[in-house]
């Protein structure tokens, strides 16, 4: 199904969203829970992943809703070309894999989410909201994964970490260490009591400088360094 019935045009203030599963039951149970989040719009629906991209494409939605196997192009091949085909538009993994191969390429292809199937409706939501806010978002079983994962060497990384920290301004290790907590960049603003714009451009750099594709790879590089407990 190329679209989703009865949505047109971005209504003020609602986000937009592309989602795509190769199982029909599956698109039609996630989407009924997104449409019953008056802010959230279902714009197009894809049942591969070259099809998700091509909507991509030409709806330009706000998030991109992907399942990581699908047929013809995976949600990790996807994800890829999205992050060339469709920069404005964050991609959120949804998958019944939890597998720790599969979250690490999530994020490697620029994921800024990554949620299981299996979760509650409620982390659907909320990582919907905060990936299209500027924020990463990982379900709560994601994160003690990826946590445990790094916290066992955290000590031999540490280093390199704060080595790699130390070509940022001390501006931009702020709000390195804030995104690291988890906050969203217009979080970060009224934090440090600046304007959202101003922001992302220290966003823009820190990823650049730091050469890190995404905010969660940036928020691991915070926690080795010790920005963040």
């Amino acid at each position: 199904m190329p679209t989703a019935p009865g949505h047109s045009a971005k209504m003020e203030g609602v986000i937009r969203i592309l989602l795509a599963d190769d199982e029909a039951m599956i698109r039609a149970g996630v989407r009924a829970i997104l449409q019953s989040d008056p802010e959230l719009d279902v714009v197009a629906e894809a049942g591969d992943g070259r099809q998700a991209v091509d909507l991509a494409i030409s709806h330009r939605p706000d998030v991109a809703l992907l399942d990581i196997r699908m047929p013809r192009l995976d949600g990790l091949a996807a994800a890829a070309e999205l992050r060339r085909a469709a920069p404005g538009t964050a991609v959120v993994m949804l998958t019944t894999f939890g597998e720790d191969d599969y979250i690490a390429k999530a994020l490697d292809v620029g994921a800024a989410g990554f949620l299981l199937k299996s979760g509650d409706p409620r982390e659907l939501i909320a990582g919907i909201h905060a990936v299209a806010d500027g924020a990463a978002y990982l379900s709560p079983k994601v994160a003690q994964r990826v946590i445990s994962r790094f916290a066992d060497g955290r000590m031999a990384r540490g280093a390199a970490a704060r080595d790699r920290i130390g070509a940022l301004t001390e501006r931009e290790r702020e709000v390195l260490a804030l995104l690291g907590a988890g906050m969203s960049n217009a979080e970060i603003a009224r934090e440090l009591h600046i304007v959202e714009g101003t922001v992302k451009a220290y966003v823009s750099a820190i990823l650049t400088r730091l050469d890190v594709r995404n905010r969660v790879q940036a928020a691991i590089i915070a926690y080795e360094a010790g920005l963040v407990a």
